[in-house]
């Protein structure tokens, strides 16, 4: 078994942590003293300050000082600094990845891909440092040129979710920096000691490149009060926002009534069709990974498997067999595939989700239970749980953030894609199917209404390189690759008239 102890100073976390930082500097706060404890044995890790007021307004203004000169700064130059970033955290992979596991509950193996995830956005975004481009157009007055070009947004800010403490931070805050902006994170208060951990990880590299003050880190575990500023504060040209659809319509709201910018990636509820003509060994590891990884809490988790009612008989055995080889334990100990829920309200919220779906009139494949014993101690740990639904059920329309699965049957792919779109959410979908003309359906504009489609791959999971997000109350937003970037800043038409006339465009005459 790892030594937690080991991993936590090696990060630089004392028993007692400031959570105000702009870099190297830690701010000085009045705020809270917050006990962080662990779903995986419930012991305490450490204590956070949390930001009150004047941290927060002293962070800003260091901000926005510091915008004045990063957006100055040439872009190729910004991403010799995220550089820097990814190699300190490939130094720091192991003891980040091993706290992520442990202050999240997630598998030591996901929580090493998560830093592994940050590392892979900071190489993105060196590339990227050298290509944002706009366009150039011909203009219909002669001796003119048009083109376009995209400037930095100002201050950006970051709320991330418990679910990845430090991955989605790196998708935004990366590719910001790299457009000239300069970040306010705000991390989930449910593990807010990964972030403290990460601003330690980088601060040598803000310090050597006089970069104080373009990530920077305000930390709220009780009042709210971060998130809430965040959201109001004019000076903060966009906010990235990640979680639960409530929380994102609270936050567009907010933003909206300012006209400031939002890019929300919210709630998924994810399915996998599998079709008449699948591959079964790839459906089944695909929709065990996709349901149980992370004990359900991933925003692409799959949530209802929707099965050809010639393949859904065999289908159910072979899941039933998949989940009798489920081992639940510690996360850090890698004979386990799965760890536990997030907290105790995060298992409230399974039960009375099981509770529900069997008063609607779900039947139980495998029923769901909270694990208890000395193994168990934190009260966290619950089983990964499958039920015979209708997807018309209130229950299975709405995301419960836990490893419950609901079983759909279907007869027709037009069918399935109906059921597949008809929920409020549109994150992350799935085909499973060997026949070209059903791929190609599904990802037609007749099929899959998601901001992800996959073809023979699961629902969960995504790689930096595609732009990641989803429609409907999944928010609409787009993070990491692809052209999420101009997201990021604010483009600007520009016409240049180098003649010595001056000619109107669409031909006006306005002579005198």
């Amino acid at each position: 078994m790892l030594d937690n102890s080991l991993f936590l100073s090696e990060l630089g976390l004392r028993e007692i942590n400031q959570g105000t930082s702009t870099g190297s500097n830690w701010i000085k706060s009045n705020g809270n003293v917050k006990d962080i404890f662990s779903p995986v044995d419930g012991k305490k890790i450490a204590s956070v300050i949390e930001t009150d007021e004047n941290a927060y307004e002293e962070t800003l203004k260091i901000s926005i000082n510091s915008f004045m000169m990063w957006r100055k700064t040439p872009a190729p130059r910004r991403g010799e600094v995220v550089r820097q970033i990814g190699d300190a955290l490939r130094i720091n992979k192991s003891a980040l990845g091993q706290l992520v596991s442990y202050e999240m509950g997630k598998s030591l193996q996901e929580g090493l891909g998560e830093v592994q995830e940050m590392i892979d956005i900071c190489d993105f975004a060196v590339g990227l440092s050298r290509q944002l481009h706009g366009l150039t157009m011909h203009s219909e007055r002669p001796d003119h040129r048009m083109y376009e070009q995209w400037h930095p947004l100002g201050v950006v800010g970051i709320i991330s979710a418990f679910n990845f403490p430090v991955a989605v931070w790196s998708w935004n805050a990366m590719i910001a920096i790299v457009c000239g902006n300069v970040c306010v994170w705000k991390p989930s208060e449910k593990t807010p000691l990964s972030a403290v951990a990460t601003q330690n990880i980088i601060s040598d590299v803000l310090k050597k490149n006089n970069a104080e003050g373009i990530l920077n880190l305000l930390t709220d575990c009780s009042s709210q009060l971060v998130g809430k500023k965040i959201a109001a504060d004019k000076r903060v040209s966009l906010v990235s926002a990640t979680g639960s659809t409530k929380m994102g319509k609270s936050v567009a709201e907010v933003v909206g009534k300012r006209l400031g910018k939002s890019l929300l990636e919210l709630g998924g509820n994810n399915a996998m069709i599998i079709s008449e003509n699948a591959n079964l060994n790839i459906a089944i590891r695909a929709a065990v990974f996709g349901a149980v990884g992370t004990a359900g809490q991933r925003c692409t988790t799959t949530r209802r498997l929707i099965i050809h009612e010639s393949k859904y008989d065999k289908f159910k055995d072979l899941l039933v067999k998949a989940y009798s080889q489920i081992k639940i334990g510690n996360p850090l100990d890698e004979d386990y595939h799965m760890g536990p829920l997030i907290d105790r309200s995060a298992v409230k919220m399974y039960s009375d989700a099981i509770k529900s779906i069997k008063n609607d009139g779900g039947v139980a494949l495998i029923d769901g239970e909270v694990l208890e014993g000395d193994r168990f101690g934190s009260g966290c740990y619950v089983t990964p749980a499958i039920y015979e639904v209708e997807n018309k059920f209130r229950t299975v329309q709405n995301e419960t953030f836990a490893p419950i699965l609901y079983l759909i049957k279907y007869s027709e792919l037009s069918e399935a894609i109906h059921i597949q779109n008809d929920v409020p959410q549109g994150l992350s979908s799935s085909i499973m199917t060997s026949k070209i003309s059903e791929a190609e359906e599904f990802l037609s504009s007749i099929g899959s209404d998601c901001g992800i489609a996959n073809v023979n791959i699961g629902t969960s999971g995504a790689e930096i390189g595609g732009a990641f997000g989803g429609e409907k109350e999944t928010g609409g937003g787009r993070e990491s690759g692809s052209d999420s970037w101009k997201a990021y800043m604010r483009r600007q038409t520009n016409t240049i008239n180098y003649s010595d006339e001056l000619p109107l465009a669409q031909g006006i005459k306005f002579d005198f």
